[in-house]
């Protein structure tokens, strides 16, 4: 988008829920600074416990961004794997979980020609994560260390709320658990406080439509499949 393209038609809460999705390729069009903390004051909207707002947010633009995904790009592809400081990810795989999770992933990987044992190629795509995948901006969130559960919930709210938001503005996202990997690294880089636990990132910009990682959709189950209704 440049400064004679018109800004998208707000898109409706339906819409917006409807068409989220994880970008993995992002052109490099410029977001502004107003748009960004209009997003982040929608999502600050969402609720929590007691009303605490438990979460913080550094956003990266320009050299601080470039600079900040080289070094974590490179650390990743050094074959640095890092490690989890939550676990995320259940301790022991089961169905259908397992399949769901492989499901994702082989589609990623068919999008965009990766075959199987090609760990060379797969370890590549996985350090896209780290310069978030192009975006123009990236954003990662904080926690402190001593919040329970509920702050959780409450700010998995909350990055649901920036990506609706991002979604009303005609822009994309990418929800990213990668960066917990090396929360110890990015927490020197930012000058993070020991006492706030690296959660996560999120990438904001355009999709590239002509990127191939773009066009594969992942299968959501159906209401039936996950809902009981006891009416009366």
């Amino acid at each position: 988008m440049n400064a004679e393209t018109p800004p998208p038609a707000a898109l409706s809460a339906q819409e917006a829920l409807a068409t989220r999705r994880s970008i993995r390729a992002f052109r490099p069009d410029p977001v502004p600074h107003e748009t960004v903390e209009a997003i982040l004051a929608l999502a600050a909207r969402a609720p929590s416990g007691s009303n605490i707002q438990p979460w913080q947010a550094i956003v990266l633009t320009g050299k601080p961004l470039r600079e900040f995904g080289a070094a974590l790009k490179a650390r990743s592809l050094s074959g640095d794997p890092g490690h989890w400081e939550y676990n995320y990810y259940p301790q022991q795989w089961r169905e259908p979980y397992l399949s769901r999770r492989r499901k994702v992933g082989w589609d990623l990987y068919a999008s965009l020609g990766i075959q199987r044992g090609e760990h060379d190629r797969m370890a590549a795509q996985h350090a896209r994560n780290y310069d978030f995948f192009g975006a123009p901006v990236g954003m990662l969130f904080t926690m402190d260390r001593d919040m329970e559960v509920g702050s959780w919930l409450d700010l998995g709210m909350f990055l649901q709320s920036v990506m609706i938001a991002a979604r009303g503005f005609g822009l994309d996202t990418c929800p990213q658990a990668a960066f917990a990997l090396y929360a110890g690294p990015i927490g020197e880089m930012l000058d993070i406080p020991a006492d706030r636990q690296v959660i996560c990132g999120i990438a904001l910009g355009h999709a590239d439509p002509d990127a191939p990682e773009n066009r594969f959709e992942t299968v959501r189950e159906p209401v039936a499949a996950f809902t009981r209704f006891l009416d009366g």
